[in-house]
């Protein structure tokens, strides 16, 4: 099974988003698109990153669950320097945690700017200063901005993501992000050999509350795929007429 998609943001178009690819194969795989679902199908996506798998389960308990493989290896972008980013982020630069990582720029389909916090509280008070943002931007660092923070309420990471640009104030789940994240964390663990399962929050300060379930592969020190996923609720249907 083989769809080619396009994805926007109310703005523009971007080249690959885990929430919206997830939710099509749901919404597909619910209208009965693939035939019947036993178990498990895999059906191939052509996205303007590239080329995305997604593995379509049916169980008695979950319902129907996705998970996609991220169209990139994991790319490595540029640090942000600690204050500008502290300032846009209207956090104080002690907030930002840089024990892992530094402020960085990564991406499996999607460039993002990945900001560590040291606690909760600083992620739920983390509010776009928009001059500050602008300043990020004619830097020419992107203008995607997922922050976290690590082992929250039983949860591997909590996180948000704010794309002010593109028109979205806040995402409730950004697959495109997380898939990148658990990348860029197991780039920078010193083991050489990673297969690691991570579950991730994020929505909760909008009063969205999103889980996702993502993993990570390293062989020989190189971050080979990241995979993203979860359940999804059918929330409208309708017909569009062109």
């Amino acid at each position: 099974h083989t769809k080619k998609i396009r994805i926007y943001t109310p703005t523009t178009e971007v080249p690959f988003a885990g929430h919206p690819t997830i939710g099509t194969a749901f919404a597909l795989a619910q209208r009965g698109d693939f035939g019947d679902i036993d178990k498990s199908i895999k059906v191939t996506f052509e996205e303007k990153a590239g080329t995305v798998q997604v593995d379509i389960r049916r169980d008695d308990e979950d319902g129907i669950t996705c998970e996609l493989k991220a169209p990139s290896e994991l790319i490595i972008g540029e640090y942000v320097p600690k204050q500008l980013i502290a300032d846009t982020l209207s956090l104080r630069e002690s907030e930002i945690v840089t024990t892992t990582h530094a402020p960085q720029m990564a991406s499996v389909g999607l460039p993002f700017i990945f900001v560590e916090l040291s606690s909760l509280s600083a992620l739920q008070q983390a509010e776009i200063s928009m001059p500050e943002f602008q300043k990020l931007l004619n830097r020419g660092f992107e203008s995607f901005i997922h922050l976290y923070c690590r082992n929250i309420n039983g949860f591997d990471i909590r996180a948000r993501m704010f794309a002010p640009m593109d028109g979205v104030l806040e995402d409730p789940a950004t697959g495109s992000a997380n898939c990148a994240l658990i990348g860029l964390l197991s780039y920078h663990d010193p083991r050489a050999d990673l297969n690691i399962k991570w579950t991730i929050s994020q929505g909760t300060e909008i009063g969205r509350p999103s889980i996702l379930h993502g993993r990570s592969e390293k062989i020989n020190g190189h971050v080979t795929n990241t995979w993203i996923g979860g359940s999804s609720v059918l929330m409208s249907e309708g017909v569009l007429r062109l």
